[in-house]
């Protein structure tokens, strides 16, 4: 049985390399940074950046999908030191990102992607505070990924947690007070700013007044209504 899978992995191999125009192949033999006939990147790449004007390269490894980045793409330094996991749909920035120097994790980011094709898009968005629960909102597209959820910021070398921060749909927010969420958003009424409406009090007449008066702290009134019989 071994022996029918090795030819078979060989010609899905194929099969995926001779969609390629452009690709390069690793010391494992594994096809890599495949460009298709349409010039759009497609599966596992190794990007590689030199330094530049000051800039400090890097390399990052990750998908593209029709030449987007897509799921987790991994950033290091030169030296091979982890700099950066992001997380990617439609080549925009989804989920939680993290950021780190040689030291240790710097910050964490939450973004939440908005499919670029659309003009408007209905979202599932989760709360910032309480994951279990989720709301449906309309957003209108920008083509760029939205600030959500929480950001923290360390300090390195101790791990020490700097600041929290917490977004909505890319508008920052104190905890548990979401834009468009009318029990978390607002403040309470206070007794001072709510005016009672007196047209719907009934005013009691004179004479039932002075009969209730009359009649105060006696057990029982009986008072005839017309009725008879038992």
């Amino acid at each position: 049985m071994r022996f029918l899978t090795l030819p078979l992995f060989i010609f899905f191999s194929l099969a995926s390399t001779a969609q390629c125009v452009t690709f390069k192949l690793t010391s494992k033999r594994d096809t890599i940074n495949c460009t298709d006939k349409n010039g759009l990147k497609q599966g596992r790449w190794k990007v590689e950046m030199p330094p530049l004007r000051g800039e400090r390269g890097y390399e990052e490894e990750g998908l593209f999908i029709n030449g987007k980045k897509e799921g987790t793409w991994r950033k290091f330094n030169l030296m091979g030191d982890l700099l950066a996991v992001e997380n990617y749909k439609w080549g925009l920035k989804d989920g939680q990102c993290r950021y780190y120097t040689i030291a240790g994790l710097e910050r964490e980011e939450g973004w939440r992607a908005v499919n670029p094709a659309k003009q408007f898009d209905t979202i599932e968005v989760q709360d910032v505070i309480d994951p279990n629960k989720n709301e449906m909102v309309i957003i209108k597209t920008s083509g760029n990924a939205l600030k959500h959820g929480r950001w923290r910021f360390f300090y390195p070398m101790t791990g020490e947690l700097i600041k929290t921060e917490h977004w909505f749909l890319d508008q920052i927010v104190e905890p548990g007070k979401e834009p468009g969420n009318p029990e978390k958003g607002g403040k309470k009424a206070d007794s001072t700013s709510v005016k009672k409406d007196t047209s719907s009090v009934k005013t009691k007449p004179k004479e039932v007044l002075d009969f209730e008066k009359k009649n105060s702290g006696k057990k029982k009134v009986q008072v005839r209504d017309g009725r008879t019989g038992g």
